[in-house]
């Protein structure tokens, strides 16, 4: 099986270049290999690559600088999309594509599970909904993966912040009135390699009973000042340097930002974990992994 990952020099691409290596030939695609801001170029790629499966992890996931970038956002995250869906329709190629809790507006008071309506707040939530719409009308044998709070020990991404800015200053300033979910990199990629373990040939009918539509992330929740405080605590355990002797806390209204993040993203796993059999794990598990891995680069 050739498949095709793009983004690999992302967080989740990374992730799953390392867990989908011994499930068939890899071929993995960064923005020089596979411009996804050039939709028009996209085509003659794929003819050329040729994969019997695509996993699409490749974004626009600037989100403040999204509002002032709306074309190659939706260009990125929608446009692209719609075309990757379009030729894994005529070819027959399964096609897995990551989504955003940016497609809700944050209002709600229990899990979001995939039938609830989405309300992007966003130019980053609108343009990943277009590309949900797009792939969705291709009518391609596709899975869409909405996930949240994505990071990982490498890249650029809140732990990888909160380590850095916990070793120069003495005091941190995080907002918590915002509640999701953690989850890492490593966790996502290891239920693709569960998704994908049975064969090319058992996921048409396997997407299909997910209706083409699954949520994915860690098991609990936190806010974003409990993630920083687990981090923090976590780095003292793992042996990294810590300076900031305080976390405080403070509202969103203290920290503005271009970009109207969703304040509540919960996402319930009821329905992937029924459809696939994968039942995710603790978000601090996940994170004692990341901090091992940081304490060891």
């Amino acid at each position: 099986m050739r498949i095709l990952v793009t983004g690999a020099s992302g967080q989740v691409g990374h992730a799953l270049a390392k867990e989908l290596g011994a499930l068939g030939n890899l071929c993995l695609t960064n923005r020089q290999d596979l411009d996804l801001s050039r939709p028009h170029s996209i085509l003659p790629r794929l003819e050329e690559i040729k994969p019997d499966l695509i996993i699409n992890a490749a974004a626009y996931t600037a989100v403040d600088k999204a509002e002032s970038e709306p074309d190659i956002a939706f260009a990125v995250n929608g446009s692209a999309v719609g075309v990757l869906g379009e030729w894994a329709a005529r070819k027959g190629a399964p096609l897995i594509h990551f989504s955003t809790d940016y497609v809700f507006d944050g209002q709600a008071s229990e899990p979001y599970d995939e039938n609830h309506p989405i309300n992007p707040l966003s130019v980053y939530g609108k343009s990943k909904a277009e590309g949900e719409k797009l792939l969705l009308g291709a009518e391609a044998d596709c899975l869409i993966v909405r996930t949240a709070w994505v990071y990982s020990a490498t890249g650029k991404n809140f732990l990888k912040t909160i380590v850095r800015l916990a070793g120069e200053r003495d005091e941190l300033a995080v907002v918590s009135d915002q509640v999701g979910t953690p989850t890492s990199a490593d966790q996502i990629a290891k239920f693709i390699r569960h998704a994908v373990s049975e064969g090319r040939e058992a996921l048409p009918a396997r997407f299909k009973e997910a209706s083409r539509l699954v949520h994915f992330t860690a098991s609990g929740w936190t806010s974003w000042h409990g993630f920083a405080s687990a981090i923090v605590a976590g780095m003292t355990r793992h042996g990294l340097p810590v300076k900031a002797m305080k976390i405080r806390a403070i509202p969103t209204s203290d920290y503005p930002t271009p970009a109207v993040r969703p304040k509540f993203s919960r996402l319930s796993t009821a329905r992937l974990e029924r459809v696939f059999g994968f039942r995710p794990g603790p978000w601090e598990n996940a994170l004692e992994d990341a901090l091992n891995r940081l304490s060891r680069a």
